[in-house]
């Protein structure tokens, strides 16, 4: 397998995960306005599995540069912007202020997160790039 394969694989696997975590929320309509705290709980989830996956990513490019680290600096890209993009949306679709309870506060923390995922997966992939 080609590594431009295997980019395309762990892309499309984050994806299909993304997928999983979001369209039941969309379909049940806690992405949409005045909907609570479900669409911030998935935006937080998918945005800690970016930080995590980052983290994962970065302690494996320090010890190897080995595809595994760069297939999960990829991923923790992925979920990052995932977790940023959901979180945006339901803080701009969202009613009221923070202590509502409409789930504003988990939307800015989504988006903290997802924006660490991003830079962890970053980070992985400059380092992966150097060694490798």
């Amino acid at each position: 397998m080609t590594p431009i394969q295997s980019r395309v694989r762990v892309a499309l696997v984050a994806a299909a995960v993304v997928a999983g975590l979001a369209a039941p929320a969309a379909a049940q309509g806690v992405v949409a306005a005045g909907s609570g705290r479900g669409g911030a709980i998935v935006a937080g989830v998918v945005a800690l599995i970016g930080v995590v996956a980052g983290a994962l990513a970065l302690a494996r490019s320090r010890r190897t540069a080995s595809g595994s680290a760069r297939d999960t600096a990829i991923v923790a890209l992925v979920m990052g912007l995932m977790g940023v993009f959901l979180g945006t949306v339901h803080l701009a679709t969202s009613r009221g202020g923070l202590g509502t309870g409409n789930g504003r506060g988990g939307a800015i923390v989504a988006l903290v997160l997802g924006l660490a995922g991003v830079v962890l997966g970053r980070q992985s992939l400059a380092r992966n790039h150097r060694t490798g």
